[in-house]
């Protein structure tokens, strides 16, 4: 067995990563046995239905409520810790249930995030094993790192009771890999993601923003169709989506793999904690008992309501995906001239899709998003990439599969 620095280590290096196709470096490759990506990775051939199902009892329905777009749920709740957690990137949910996790004795350690020592933006793998060192997991990270190979490191300690906390491209290869990983208790928390890119590219981008990008502490795309800066001074920014520098991005900003991601909400997670459909506050999907199991851990710290809804999704999806057809494989183009821009971008948080109707529509998007890059890209992996729920989601807007595109589950 390879010999590997502590993770608790912020100076932790993971061994380099051979070329993959389709790869978000979620740590397979760089572990102990690369081969395992061959069957674990998602940009191969998803097995949605016969993964929920082990996990949560049951695939999604798509009859029942919501789970035709944000997959196997018992509940969904608008949440916010109170307190706040100071340097979280909403109030702090996620760590604090890792922090309960280890305080009542329930894990040896939580796999997540931390940054960078000589840059915060840049995410670093750690191995957490003591509840008061989850606050350095707070916060928001740009770029891809190799989360799983930690599980070889929780193996070598004989650490048999884990947490993770992940994106999705992670979170589908362990739970892909869980029946053989060998271990007594696996807590799964999942963080939602759509688009993700480099960290050296995120910099770029916070360089088109503003010309301050060395003293931005905090960046997040709003639910109120804004991004939101804040800076070391106190000060805070906020850009109209509409006024973002978007034509100013190189077209593969935004790698393939992002583009054609099929699991937005985290569906394999036991407990999804996000923000689209929480209105300014936390987005949770409790999937399973487990699920139900880790939220109670906040006991009455936790402020919970049910997720609202407004708007109307399909006029904002339509023309999405048809910028996205018009991009060829690039990024969206928008048509609307710079002196309505701002009218929208006034109107778009008044009368524009909100809470969970806003969550519906980017799931539509990622849908429609995921099939007509890969038709431009990679057409040949359609058919296994591509689920039928998916298929589902984009038919009200005409795209359906042709032939050769659709496999059968």
């Amino acid at each position: 067995m390879n010999s590997m620095p502590p993770t608790d280590d912020p100076r932790y290096e993971a061994r380099p990563a051979p070329h993959r196709d389709l790869c978000t470096d979620c740590g397979l490759s760089r572990s102990q046995d690369p081969r395992r990506c061959g069957r674990a990775c998602q940009f191969i051939r998803p097995r949605y239905r016969e993964l929920e199902t082990r996990i949560h009892g049951r695939p999604r329905d798509p009859e029942r409520g919501d789970e035709g777009f944000f997959g196997v749920y018992r509940r969904m709740l608008q949440a916010a810790l109170e307190p706040p957690r100071e340097g979280a990137q909403w109030t702090g949910i996620t760590t604090r249930i890792g922090q309960r996790l280890l305080e009542t004795g329930q894990v040896d350690a939580v796999l997540a995030m931390t940054g960078d020592p000589e840059d915060p933006w840049r995410p670093r793998p750690a191995l957490v094993t003591r509840a008061e060192d989850m606050a350095r997991c707070r916060g928001m990270r740009m770029g891809f790192a190799p989360l799983l190979t930690l599980l070889d490191t929780a193996r070598a300690r004989g650490l048999r009771r884990l947490a993770v906390i992940g994106i999705p491209c992670q979170i589908y290869p362990l739970r892909a890999l869980e029946p053989e990983l060998d271990l007594d208790v696996l807590h799964v928390i999942g963080i939602p993601c759509s688009d993700n890119t480099t960290t050296e590219r995120f910099h770029a981008f916070l360089g088109l923003l503003t010309d301050r990008p060395g003293e931005v502490t905090y960046l997040e795309f709003m639910p109120d169709y804004h991004v939101e800066l804040r800076f070391r001074d106190g000060a805070v920014r906020r850009i109209p989506f509409l006024q973002l520098p978007i034509s100013q991005l190189p077209r593969d900003f935004f790698p393939l793999t992002c583009k054609t991601c099929v699991d937005y909400t985290n569906s394999l997670a036991d407990l999804t904690v996000g923000y689209m459909a929480g209105q300014g506050e936390q987005w949770l999907i409790v999937r399973n008992e487990r699920g139900e199991r880790l939220l109670s851990l906040l006991g009455n710290e936790l402020r919970t309501r049910e997720p609202g809804s407004a708007g109307k999704r399909q006029g904002s999806v339509k023309g999405f995906l048809a910028n996205t057809e018009k991009a060829a494989g690039g990024l969206p183009t928008r048509g609307m001239p710079n002196w309505a821009r701002p009218i929208a971008a006034f109107l778009m948080p008044r009368i524009g899709p909100r809470g969970l109707e806003l969550a519906r529509a980017r799931l539509e998007m990622k849908a429609g998003e995921t099939i007509l890059h890969l038709r431009q890209t990679r057409p040949r992996r359609l058919r296994h990439m591509v689920p039928d729920h998916v298929w589902r989601l984009v038919a009200p807007y005409g795209i359906e599969p042709r032939p050769g595109e659709r496999r059968d589950e």
